[in-house]
């Protein structure tokens, strides 16, 4: 081992023993001749213990060194053509460093050890023991950057050190090139003016122009700072092609020309709005393209006036505070009919599934397709967990109707009978983890989609008739508007026309909130088929025992940000109470949105409703949740009702505080 290895390996405690030296002549000029006699016999020994002790670490680093030079080729004479640093892995010291690693570190061996994290901040060595053989990460020295690799060794001496060897690649030319190809890959969007129709509703065309010149100036002006290409593809939908190192300027920013476009209104005083779908990261302009299309519908799909961004994982929303367009085109509802009729006849059997835990207003959309079924001739089913649901003892007079004798049926039992000509019908969820038995959504080889609920991230794929639209009130509002384009009033049964009813009386909170036109026609069609609102209101009535427990929840809330209840509660309740309970909150003055939150075994439920100002779909989206923005609802898996309403508080104020910035 040549003289200079030898020097990085020796401790370099030669002036201990010069200072020692010294207070020893010091003492014995001072005439403390005992004090002079101590001290130099304390300093040889100490002298010879050091060069006993560094003998033996001599010769086993020599030993362990000589082993790893010769599998390397024998680093004696020759240097690492890369950057090389050798530490102790159990500490990170460092044990040798070669000339290229201290130009481009600083690094000096001196009296003091240094460790490889002085050098290196944050830099961890775990991988090098967990068996790997590349760091996961750039790592940044001077305006370099890095890419380690390295491998551990055991030191054949006394102690089996474990050693870790380093090398260090400069990529900083190519690390350059990928991140100016990343931030030069095409961002595709669409722009949609998404209440178009309802803008230039009964305008003259000179008024047209001028409401189209407004919007047009507006998303011109905003796009010229993306140094993008703009070009208008329709009256109201436009194409913005921009690279990808522009995007992050636009999230920042929370997309403004969605609040900036509110200012052009229609003479009649009716606010412009618009929806931004983004594809990123598409391996080519075509696929960029499909996934902008999937934004868009997306947006849509949520009630509009928000940008999606969609990427190969998943999806990310901006914006969407507004409330809900209602889409009052009836176009949709009948095509959507005489399609699922269709489709109706050519199944061999039609199973209909909603929500866990089936609510009023997902059994009578349930309920209304079975009708369409029995139109058809076609068996039907609905899959649904008769212990756990939500609809109380209606289920039993449904359940003696004729009609109804046999059409309950388990999950298990819908998977053993589907086939490759069985249809499914889901009602009132587009969240396939919701869904009342999932495996019978991956089986089933035509699916359609009755929901009312925003879009969420992970909805309902490949769909063949998705009927879903946000702004109605219930999915048996749907329901209903699809079955009077297709039935007569002989075809449906008076107990299904109640619980219809009985679905839009449950979601609206009795016509009180997420009412419009189309919701009140298809309640009065309803009482002219049979529904009775008497009934109705009977079966939305609770027990004595449940009247308590819910006043009980209602006394236990307490206010948040002076507008908001939460209730936390903790024992256990049923969902029906939950929601009933967040209902009744809102009847009290000065509260706008309200929280019910409760142990369910393993996992917590929460239960909101708003009166419209806030927006509580948003609020419970971060924690999983979803809904609309007036009734919305979330099941957090592994926690407990302290902790998530911790979170839900934290979701609360970042709501409020997006809504300030906006």
């Amino acid at each position: 081992m040549n003289k200079k290895l030898k020097r990085h390996l020796r401790q370099n405690t030669g002036y201990l023993y010069i200072i020692l030296l010294v207070f020893t002549i010091a003492a014995a000029v001072m005439g403390n001749y005992i004090l002079a006699l101590s001290e130099g016999g304390i300093t040889l020994i100490l002298f010879i213990t050091y060069l006993i002790a560094r003998n033996q670490r001599r010769k086993d680093l020599q030993l362990y060194l000589q082993t790893v030079t010769d599998s390397m080729n024998t680093i004696e004479g020759a240097s690492s053509p890369l950057p090389l640093v050798v530490i102790r892995l159990e500490d990170s010291g460092i044990v040798y460093a070669n000339k290229e690693f201290t130009e481009i570190s600083g690094y000096k061996d001196g009296f003091r050890q240094h460790i490889l994290q002085e050098l290196l901040p944050e830099f961890p060595t775990d991988w090098l023991s967990a068996g790997k053989s590349e760091y996961a990460y750039d790592v940044n020295l001077g305006k370099r950057r890095y890419r380690v690799y390295g491998t551990a060794i055991i030191a054949d001496d006394s102690r089996n050190t474990r050693l870790g060897f380093l090398y260090f690649v400069d990529l900083t030319e190519l690390y350059q090139v990928r991140d100016e190809y990343i931030r030069t890959r095409p961002v595709v969007s669409i722009i949609l003016v998404d209440n178009y129709e309802e803008l230039t509703k009964n305008l003259t065309e000179s008024a047209i122009s001028l409401l189209n010149a407004d919007i047009h100036n507006a998303i011109t002006k905003w796009a010229d700072g993306y140094h993008g290409l703009l070009r208008r593809l329709e009256k109201n939908r436009y194409l913005l092609i921009f690279e990808k190192r522009y995007l992050q300027s636009a999230i920042d920013g929370k997309f403004s020309i969605l609040e900036e476009v509110h200012g052009i209104t229609s003479p009649a005083g009716l606010p412009a709005s618009i929806s931004f779908g983004l594809g990123v990261d598409g391996a080519n302009f075509a696929e960029c393209y499909d996934f902008a299309s999937l934004s868009i519908e997306m947006a849509l799909s949520r009630g509009g006036d928000q940008a999606v961004i969609k990427n190969r994982l998943n999806f990310d929303f901006f914006g969407g505070r507004s409330k809900e367009n209602e889409p009052h085109s009836r176009v949709r509802s009948r095509i959507n009919a005489n399609s699922l009729m269709e489709l109706i006849g050519q199944s061999n059997r039609v199973f209909v599934m909603g929500h866990k835990n089936a609510d009023m207003d997902s059994l009578g959309a349930a309920l209304g397709v079975c009708a369409m079924c029995r139109k058809k001739g076609k068996p039907y089913h609905i899959v649904m967990d008769t212990v756990n649901h939500a609809v109380g003892r209606f289920l039993d007079e449904i359940r003696s109707a004729p009609e109804y004798k046999d059409a309950f049926i388990a999950g298990e039992d819908a998977l053993l009978l589907c086939d490759n000509r069985s249809m499914l019908v889901v009602v009132d969820t587009n969240r396939p983890d919701q869904v009342e038995f999932m495996p019978l959504l991956d089986a089933a080889t035509k699916v359609c989609l009755i929901d009312h609920h925003r879009r969420a991230a992970d909805y309902i794929r490949d769909v063949v008739v998705p009927h879903h639209e946000v702004g109605a009130s219930s999915a048996c509002e749907l329901t209903t508007e699809l079955i009077e384009y297709v039935l007569e009033k002989k075809d449906i049964l008076p107990i299904e026309a109640k619980a219809l009813l009985a679905g839009i009386f449950l979601d609206t909170k009795s016509f009180n909130v997420r009412t419009g036109e189309r919701t009140f026609e298809a309640a009065a069609y309803l009482k002219q088929i049979g529904a009775d609102t008497t009934e109705v209101k009977q079966l939305m009535q609770n027990d004595f025992q449940e009247t308590m427990a819910k006043y009980s929840i209602i006394k236990s809330a307490k206010l948040y940000r002076s507008e908001i209840a939460i209730a936390a509660l903790s024992g256990c309740t049923t969902r029906a109470l939950a929601a009933q309970s967040a209902d009744e909150l809102l009847n009290i003055s000065g509260i706008t949105a309200s929280f019910v939150l409760y142990q369910d075994e393993a996992q917590v439920i929460i239960s909101a409703r708003s009166m419209g100002n806030i927006n509580v779909q948003m609020i419970l989206e971060p924690l999983g949740g979803g809904g609309n923005g007036a009734t919305a609802g979330a099941q957090i898996k592994d926690s407990t009702v302290e902790q998530v309403k911790e979170a839900l508080c934290a979701s609360i104020d970042g709501y409020f505080d997006d809504k300030k910035e906006s």
